[in-house]
């Protein structure tokens, strides 16, 4: 068992399934299946770091002519959103939740210092960490690789549509062979596109021990895989 986790999870997870009948960026129910996980994953004396996309309220930019800045800070406001909704239902629900942002909107959260989040996490709360890092040009993943070294985490566990790290893109390639065990270099070295090859980068030189993908279609899996579970692909150094 892991006594720091980083957990990146995409804004999908709290969205309307495809064919649910459900309208809009959230879902009433996965918010509170996702909650629900976290509070479960605590109970375990893990200390858990979440970081969530915004994919379910921005994807980006909607032409080439919009300024890609402008674009991403309007992503980073949606992972903050995500945030404050995922951990509010966090707290409704027994838990104890507190939400940081790498901007200052300290109406809504409170800034980001790791030594604040840090405490936060010793006095067991689950800790979500929004807005990105602060910055254009980087995605959800570099942010969790960030804040994994930042707050010396065990480990980043990182959910996706797959079951885990691939040769290749096994949506396109039946023939996609999956990794069990991989080290960041390698992973660099074959520009496998699970993360951004700078999350990579930065969990080797930062010395972060492990980062574990697996399937996130089941919620179930972020409990199994903190009890040690060797779901998906294990990268490390």
């Amino acid at each position: 068992m892991y006594k720091r986790i980083v957990l990146k999870l995409s804004g999908e997870t709290l969205a309307p399934l495809p064919g649910s009948g459900e309208a809009g960026v959230y879902s009433p129910a996965r918010v509170e299946d996702a909650a629900k996980m976290l509070i479960k994953v605590a109970g375990l004396g893990s200390q858990l770091v979440v970081i969530l996309g915004g994919g379910n309220i921005w994807r980006g930019r909607f032409s080439d002519e919009m300024n890609p800045v402008d674009a991403d800070q309007m992503g980073m406001l949606a992972t903050i959103m995500n945030a404050l909704c995922c951990a509010e239902a966090v707290n409704r629900l027994g838990g104890r939740a507190k939400v940081f942002t790498a901007q200052e909107m300290t109406r809504f959260a409170e800034l980001y210092r790791a030594d604040k989040a840090d405490e936060a996490l010793n006095a067991g709360y689950i800790v979500f960490v929004a807005g990105g890092t602060g910055n254009p040009f980087f995605t959800t993943d570099t942010g969790a690789a960030l804040r994994a070294a930042e707050l010396k985490a065990d480990i980043v566990f990182k959910g996706t549509g797959a079951e885990g790290i691939f040769d290749k893109d096994p949506r396109k390639f039946p023939d996609a062979v999956m990794y069990k065990d991989i080290t960041y270099k390698e992973a660099i070295d074959k520009r496998l596109g699970v993360m951004d090859t700078s999350a990579f980068v930065l969990c080797m030189d930062r010395k972060v021990p492990a980062i574990r993908v697996f399937k996130m279609d089941d919620l179930n899996n972020i409990y199994r895989a903190a009890m040690g579970e060797e779901l998906g692909t294990l990268a490390h150094m």
